[in-house]
């Protein structure tokens, strides 16, 4: 019989109860030091003090009204994130899959508001994540997300990740968007170097095509600054952002310029939930707590202490580590080994990590972990490699 909970996943046979920081806890008080937070969400740990104090106050004032009224606290966010990025304006969903989907509409609105409604086709990146909706789906292009699920949506063409011949022979005056993580999440952790990033904007400029850059999960403080790009020096059209905006609360956002954004009227898009009340009174707090420099500061500085002990981890156990990856507290190991086989490992040692593509174990942990839960987490990392060595 089929589970009451449908099954497309492969769930641990784990459940927390409880969480404090950068630790998830059982039912019967087992601790797991947690370095996936949640995908990347929970970016001030668990049960944090000032978003449990955000999301309380806020529970008892007013919870939903719908996008029919004007929404204070929607308005406060969008200020502040229009104030610390390069956005004129901002849309606020549930997620980052919905963010994707307006990502997707608002380039083609673009041009049809421009009066060329036949420039349609946006370029993607082969191992690119963009969501499970119909759209994210067709935008990634992999067999994996789209068996079974077609016809898909036409007008996206996914190029070779990394390949700039097949790029430049791809963009044309006839290209709307070309769509980009500037570091692939489920894709390995793989960065996108700054001078590609650069040169994807000046491609953009020459032709005229929106940059469009996927910020769902390297945004927000996890690379160490507030949003990925900014390494590059530049700036894209739209942006998509969730994961951990909303700090473990269900939030997402579309970030755009007012060109860009020029074609969405009333009435062209629209959400039920999107930027409620109780997720903008914590998405607000933790951008208050992430933007402030001394924060990202500190997380630059755990992250090269955790990247110097992972590199000493990969010394160490050869035959199942090849290397680290990845910026900030967005780090990979790439692994000998099925990464699945490390996850599972990891359990025997209270850890819990996450697995991604290109044979890369993902570690993603709360962006205020302290310097001795990254030591912990390095030596059961080495006991577990060192039992699959074994």
């Amino acid at each position: 019989m089929i589970p009451h909970v449908l099954p497309t996943y492969n769930r641990a046979p784990l459940a927390f109860e409880r969480g404090e920081g950068a630790w998830a806890i059982t039912a019967e008080g087992t601790r797991y030091l947690d370095l996936g937070a949640g995908i990347a969400v929970n970016v001030l740990g668990h049960a944090n003090p000032d978003l449990v104090a955000a999301l309380t106050e806020q529970a008892g004032r007013i919870w939903h009204v719908s996008n029919l009224y004007q929404i204070p606290e929607q308005e406060r966010l969008a200020d502040l994130l229009v104030e610390h990025t390069f956005a004129d304006t901002v849309f606020f969903t549930n997620s980052g899959t919905e963010a994707a989907e307006l990502a997707i509409k608002m380039v083609r609105k673009h041009w049809d508001h421009a009066g060329d409604p036949d420039r349609i086709e946006i370029l993607t990146f082969g191992g690119a994540f963009h969501g499970r909706s119909t759209g994210a789906i067709a935008a990634a292009g992999s067999e994996k997300m789209t068996k079974g699920f077609g016809p898909l949506m036409p007008g996206f063409r996914t190029l070779p990740f990394g390949d700039h011949e097949a790029l430049k022979a791809a963009v044309t005056d006839r290209t709307a968007a070309i769509m980009v993580e500037p570091i692939q999440g489920e894709g390995g952790i793989r960065p996108l170097p700054d001078a590609c990033l650069q040169g994807l904007r000046d491609l953009c400029d020459r032709t005229g095509a929106l940059l469009v850059l996927d910020e769902v999960q390297c945004g927000m403080g996890r690379t160490g600054r507030l949003f990925a790009h900014e390494y590059a020096g530049i700036a894209p059209d739209i942006m998509m952002v969730a994961k951990g905006i909303g700090g473990g609360f269900p939030l997402g956002a579309v970030l755009a310029t007012e060109v860009a954004a020029a074609g969405m009227v009333a009435g062209t898009h629209g959400s039920t939930y999107g930027g409620n009340p109780l997720a903008c009174a914590v998405g607000a707090r933790v951008m208050q707590i992430v933007a402030d420099p001394a924060f990202l500061a500190e997380v630059n500085r755990k992250a090269a202490l955790f990247r110097q002990r992972l590199e000493g981890l990969v010394d160490a156990h050869p035959e199942i580590f090849e290397g680290v990856r990845g910026q900030g507290l967005m780090l990979g190991l790439k692994c000998h080994v099925a990464p699945v086989d490390l996850v599972r490992a990891a359990y025997d040692q209270h850890l819990l990590t996450v697995p991604a593509a290109d044979d890369t174990l993902r570690l993603l942990p709360p962006l205020n972990i302290t310097d001795d839960e990254i030591a912990e987490a390095v030596a059961r990392l080495d006991r577990v490699a060192a039992g699959l060595a074994g």
